[in-house]
């Protein structure tokens, strides 16, 4: 083809429109993106928008290109009309200065396509390992969360992949001729964003049929071939630079990817392949009958396994774990699908539709745990419980956010006092308690459940619904209540007002509830317990009662050992006691006889006694005993020494006055004198004559 400046006006005229189509390709996925918090289809936006400066910079250069061919047969009209002989000629063919539009074209080859291909590459390897280093912390499927409108990914993905098909094979066959060789860049780019955009729509397809892993892995998937890419545009730059040029062949730009490039001419591979088993058999492989029957089958044959895998889509298997809807353009047609295998008509007519089970992670993210509508599922309606399984004290932390119901405090109304009804009496203090109130409820409707709101706001409805019956309700119970042994009765309760509250949402078009397809199966208060700063409080009554029973236990205790130390048997002691306590009632005009016979009823048991009183009663007695014995013998002893005296008087007087006198002088020392002596002078050595210890005396 001849290099005129129309041939590079079609090459100019195509690039822009390559330019226009990727950049609102680029816009529209990059909305989407935003819209549907989608990671990976952002990256596909990213790398779309940096093809469009490959579009841009062909437009530029083509144009020069047009600009320059113009130029040159400016040139070569003046050198044929110019002066006599051709001197003409010879003048402009000699100065540059006179040709600036091919000056400037050999500057964009130079300069300008350098440093648009450095430029692309730096982009693409640039954003592609922020964006593959923002997509590890997505992987987990803990942390990932699903794009929001699956939707229109498929859509958005099957009208980009169509197009940037179409252009970019348009574009491809173009770059046959050499002097568009260079549209092949600009083809593979797009060729790029059709791969990406066919990947998202499977990646999706897949995803509302069975697992997210596609679209989980999708998000490192399309940073690590924008790196990929942009590794070989770095690569082309430097093979570049070695690679010899032949004088007059337009130069190759180094943004152009040979990968993709193959993707937009697979005949190109298709020819290589067939080139290369020829020469390795040594013979024509393309040209036997298998080859050319193949060749010649390949479209139906195409055509028919596209519609097998179409048909397939007819058959679905629903797991164990899993209860789904068939829906024919939108409507539900069957409402519960049991696990198993089933049949449906074949994709877009009907499709499969398994609720999502959204949860919230430990950081408040939402997140699609499972696609199921079985099992059962938890919602806690007041505070959370203990994350450890050791016991907590009311006067210990808890973990995490505390949930108080307000109750009545113990008070007895106004009827029970007999003061008028709404007085002051009448009126109960509110008591605030922190109550751990699991609910477990399982999924009976699969369609009304579907029904009741957004799959991330199914649970905040079901929890606002029942927290509000609690609160009703817990408003009308005393703190005894809460606190005391009335929780079974209690949980009943609550369980009943709330099955009953969610059977009345989910209004049909008639007006009339039609419920929110679950049942409660388990709803009951697991703990109870006051603010921290009250617990004191509560505990101070709990203290008195038992210090109460503790002191009683010690009397108790007492008891039991005084009256073992008195009668040393409990039961024997309260027999005397009772029959004290039966003398006791006879009182003063009793017949003696009775209280006789009462007193020594009392008598054999205190006798049978082994303790203080035993001990005691045979102590009286023995010193009965000697006090009696000892008065008689100071009785017989007295009626001896009478009759002593009246025998012998003056002689029984002498042996009393001579035994006081012996008795008197006991111990002592008596000096006998004589009275003739005038002057008695007595002299005494009052000195100690033991003045050692005499081990032979006798104390």
């Amino acid at each position: 083809m001849r290099a005129d400046y129309l041939t590079y006006r079609s090459a100019t005229s195509v690039s822009l429109k390559g330019l226009i189509l990727q950049a609102a390709i680029a816009v529209a996925v990059v909305i989407y993106a935003v819209l549907a918090r989608d990671h990976a289809a952002m990256t596909a936006g990213a790398f779309i928008g940096i093809g469009s400066l490959a579009w841009l910079a062909l437009t530029i250069v083509y144009d020069q290109h047009r600009r320059e061919r113009i130029e040159a047969m400016e040139v070569e009209a003046l050198a044929t009309t110019g002066g006599s002989g051709g001197s003409g000629a010879s003048v402009f063919e000699a100065q540059d200065e006179f040709r600036p539009a091919a000056r400037r074209l050999a500057a964009l080859y130079k300069y300008f396509v350098p440093v648009v291909s450095l430029a692309i590459g730096a982009l693409l390897v640039g954003i592609g390992l922020w964006r593959l280093s923002t997509a590890r912390d997505r992987l987990a499927p803990d942390d990932f969360a699903a794009p929001s409108k699956a939707g229109w990914a498929i859509g958005l993905g099957l009208v980009a992949a169509a197009i940037c098909f179409i252009f970019a094979r348009y574009s491809a066959m173009m770059a046959k001729q050499p002097v568009w060789a260079n549209l092949r860049a600009g083809a593979s780019f797009i060729m790029g964003g059709s791969v990406l955009g066919f990947a998202i729509v499977v990646a999706h397809f897949v995803d509302n049929i069975g697992p997210n892993v596609l679209v989980r892995y999708l998000q490192a998937a399309f940073p690590v071939f924008m790196v990929v890419i942009g590794i070989e545009v770095f690569l082309n730059f430097v093979l570049g630079i070695y690679r010899p040029r032949k004088s007059g062949e337009t130069p190759s730009v180094a943004f152009e990817s040979r990968l993709l490039g193959f993707m937009a001419t697979p005949d190109r591979i298709a020819q290589s392949i067939s080139e290369a088993v020829n020469y390795q058999l040594g013979f024509n492989v393309t040209s036997g009958w298998f080859y050319q029957l193949l060749s010649k089958w390949l479209v139906p044959l195409t055509i028919f396994g596209l519609l097998v895998i179409w048909g397939l889509s007819a058959f679905v298997v629903v797991q164990p774990h899993q209860r789904a809807m068939v829906l024919r353009f939108g409507q539900v047609v069957r409402n519960d699908l049991a696990p198993g295998p089933h049949f449906k008509l074949p994709w877009p007519i009907e499709s499969i539709y398994i609720p999502e089970y959204i949860v919230r992670d430990a950081k408040g993210r939402l997140r699609v745990a499972d696609r199921t509508a079985t099992g059962l599922r938890t919602l806690d309606l007041g505070t959370a419980p203990p994350g450890t399984p050791e016991p907590i004290l009311w006067t210990n932390e808890h973990a995490g956010a505390e949930v108080y119901q307000f109750v009545r405090a113990s008070a007895v109304p106004a009827a029970k006092t007999g003061e008028p009804a709404g007085t002051e009496a009448d009126l109960a203090d509110l008591a605030m308690v922190s109550v751990e109130i699991p609910l477990q409820y399982a999924v009976t409707d699969v369609q009304l459940f579907d029904e009741l709101t957004v799959p991330e706001r199914r649970d905040d409805l079901l929890r606002a619904t029942a927290q509000r019956q609690i609160t009703l309700y817990m408003q009308q119970l005393t703190l005894d209540d809460v606190l005391g042994g009335k929780r079974t009765d209690i949980s009943a309760e609550l369980r009943a007002r709330v099955q009953a509250a969610f059977d009345n949402l989910n209004p049909g078009p008639d007006g009339k509830a039609r419920g929110a397809g679950v049942e409660v199966v388990f709803l009951g208060i697991s703990g109870v317990h006051p603010p921290k700063e009250a617990a004191t409080a509560f505990e101070t009554p709990v203290q008195a009662d038992q210090r109460r029973e503790a002191a009683i236990e010690s009397a108790r205790a007492d008891a039991i050992e005084q009256l073992t130390q008195v009668v040393g048997d409990v039961g024997l002691a309260r027999s005397v006691i009772h029959e004290l306590d039966e003398l006791d009632k006879l009182g003063v005009r009793a017949d003696p006889a009775v209280v006789a016979e009462q007193e020594f009823k009392v008598q054999q048991l205190l006798e049978k006694a082994g303790g203080g009183a035993s001990s005691l009663l045979a102590s009286a007695r023995a010193t009965r005993w000697q006090l009696h014995m000892g008065s008689r013998g100071r009785a017989a002893r007295y009626q001896g020494q009478l009759a002593l005296y009246n025998a012998a008087p003056e002689l029984y007087r002498s042996g009393q006055y001579f035994e006081a006198l012996r008795t008197a002088m006991l111990h002592s020392r008596v000096y006998i004198t004589s009275d003739q002596i005038p002057e008695l002078r007595t002299d005494l050595d009052l000195q100690d004559k033991d003045l050692g210890v005499d081990i032979f005396k006798k104390e």
